[in-house]
């Protein structure tokens, strides 16, 4: 018999059981061993990783050394575990999130090999698409999760939109190198073949058996509210019922009506309302953008600024600096507004913010502020560069994905620039205020949708009244929530906790706190789940008091 498992051996087997799951991201983060594999999606590929995840899990959560490290493995194999149990594979289609094949299109040409190793290994991925579209196929026309049939056509659509390519993008990675010619024979006689294939079976099969518009959420599927209540729980890591979250998300709501009243009275007059704010700022045609290149501009010279006095905040800023480039023209119709791909271990590609410049003059320029912060500096660039430098940490605790973490500290950083004094106006803070409307609003719209049996129609005019975007966006953002369930809710909920947290150690440490400390600490771990954090600034907070865990003052 063996020693007991470390808790190390367990993250290393999590982390291998993760990149089973989905090999093209550990190509993506640098991490060798699956650059020539794509995802198995078939039912019986699902239960071996189901399988796989839950017993890691398990083992992880027995009591043992190095809690926070067993406690991102206990998630993570839950979490792998939840999603394979929601099935979501077989009815989502088109969200750059999570649609298969929308997510490999758009995924596949980011890659970079290093070497002639990584360049037949991608041939090989390339090779095996028409195995995954088969297997996807399969599963896809056996199950009885029936899809939303307007999502179904735009992956068609996507799909076309690809196949429409003169250069097709997936051959990018080898571009310029010994094997361009071979990869150009792959695309065209094998891989886009499949994908051609895969759209007439959508068109044949799927659009026509589609949901309508008036049944989008997870309630209306087999176990649906189960496979909710399971995802709500993954994604915030906390024991919020979607009820509690869907009455926090309306109270915000209302606390941000005086914000707007505020910060809008002294850009528009004093009579300025809360709704009248929000109109104004759609209304105007003065706060449009002009062209795509202006909206990456701005990008760039928001992130520069904010990179300039990092320093200040920061005890520990990342190496690695934020590149900025627009979202590919394939991609943007479907893409969300903006976006963060992370840098690869090995240094083959940088941490990299893509703006989405698709119909810019249609596009409102007063979030670009908040959403550079929040996309690159100090938000998730810094979080991944961060974590990506702690050698220390195994690598499933720099590459955990714990949204509420991730996305509860990119929502944080948007009120902490303005703190920083980043924010070049008023209006960019109007802007600051329309990024925390709309992450209010998604606790409303996300659980109306998945557990109180809303309508698209309800959702799309419930972010009319209450965020501040253009139609354009709104549906995007709908169909997103559609087809990535809960995790819209990871944002506010995280953002909450770690404002607490910092209010807490505020109020413990009085004079002894230190801003540059605490955003060390909080980023300093990896990703943790929201009350292993806590354990971690509670005990940080005893340590600068001279006090042990069990409260004991130390001499």
């Amino acid at each position: 018999m063996g020693g007991v498992t470390t808790a190390r051996e367990l993250a290393d087997e999590m982390l291998t059981v993760i990149f089973d799951a989905d090999p093209v991201t550990a190509t993506l983060r640098g991490v060798p061993g699956w650059d020539d594999r794509l995802p198995d999606v078939s039912a019986e590929g699902a239960r071996r990783l189901r399988d796989r995840a839950a017993d890691i899990a398990r083992r992880a959560g027995v009591e043992g050394d190095d809690p926070a490290t067993r406690a991102v493995v206990e998630h993570e194999g839950w979490s792998l575990v939840h999603h394979l149990d929601a099935n979501l594979v077989e009815h989502t289609h088109s969200d750059g999130l999570a649609g298969p094949v929308v997510v490999l299109l758009a995924t596949l040409p980011l890659i970079r090999p290093a070497d002639d190793r990584a360049c037949r290994a991608y041939l090989t991925r390339l090779a095996s698409l028409p195995d995954y579209l088969d297997a996807l196929t399969r599963r896809q026309r056996d199950s009885d999760r029936r899809p939303l049939r307007h999502l179904v056509e735009a992956a068609i659509a996507r799909i076309d939109r690809h196949l429409a390519e003169d250069d097709d993008p997936l051959r990018v990675p080898l571009n310029g190198t010994p094997f361009a010619e071979a990869c150009a024979r792959v695309v065209h006689e094998t891989a886009r073949p499949a994908l051609a294939r895969y759209r007439d079976f959508l068109r044949a099969e799927v659009v026509g058996r589609g949901r309508g518009e008036d049944r989008p959420g997870l309630c209306w599927l087999p176990d649906g509210d189960l496979v909710y209540a399971d995802l709500v729980r993954v994604y915030t890591t906390t024991g919020h019922t979607p009820e509690e979250l869907h009455r926090i998300g309306l109270g915000l709501i209302e606390e941000l009506d005086r914000e707007y009243e505020e910060i809008g009275g002294r850009v528009f007059g004093p009579a300025a309302t809360a709704a009248g704010v929000r109109a104004r700022l759609l209304a105007d045609p003065g706060l449009r953008w002009s062209s795509a290149e202006e909206m990456v501009s701005v990008a760039v010279a928001t992130i520069a600024r904010a990179e300039e006095v990092a320093e200040d905040w920061f005890g520990t800023v990342p190496r690695a600096r934020c590149a900025v480039e627009a979202v590919p023209a394939a991609e943007a119709p479907n893409a969300p507004l903006a976006y963060y791909i992370e840098p690869a271990l090995d240094g083959s590609r940088p941490g990299t913010y893509f703006v989405n410049t698709h119909r810019a003059e249609e596009r409102d320029r007063f979030p670009a502020e908040a959403t550079a912060f929040h996309e690159g500096v100090p938000g998730h660039h810094f979080q991944v560069a961060r974590a990506q430098q702690s050698a220390d940490l195994p690598l499933l605790r720099r590459f955990a994905s714990i949204e509420a973490y991730l996305e509860g500290w990119a929502l944080y950083t948007e009120r902490l620039a303005d703190e920083m004094g980043l924010y070049s106006d008023d209006v960019a803070r109007l802007g600051m205020l329309a990024a925390d409307s709309l992450r209010a609003a998604r606790l409303v719209v996300d659980t109306g949708l998945h557990a109180m049996r809303w309508t698209r129609q309800q959702a799309v005019d419930y972010l009319r009244a209450n965020a501040v975007m253009p139609d354009v966006d709104i549906f995007a953002e709908v169909d997103r929530y559609i087809e990535v369930p809960a995790q819209a809710l990871a944002y506010m909920v995280g953002r909450l906790e770690i404002q607490r947290l910092r209010g807490e150690a505020e109020r413990r440490l009085g004079d002894r706190f230190d801003i540059k400390a605490f955003h060390d600490l909080v980023l300093g771990g990896g990703p943790l789940p929201m009350a292993v954090l806590a354990d971690v600034v509670d005990d940080w907070c005893g340590s600068v008091l001279g006090v042990d865990p069990r409260g004991v003052v130390q001499d």
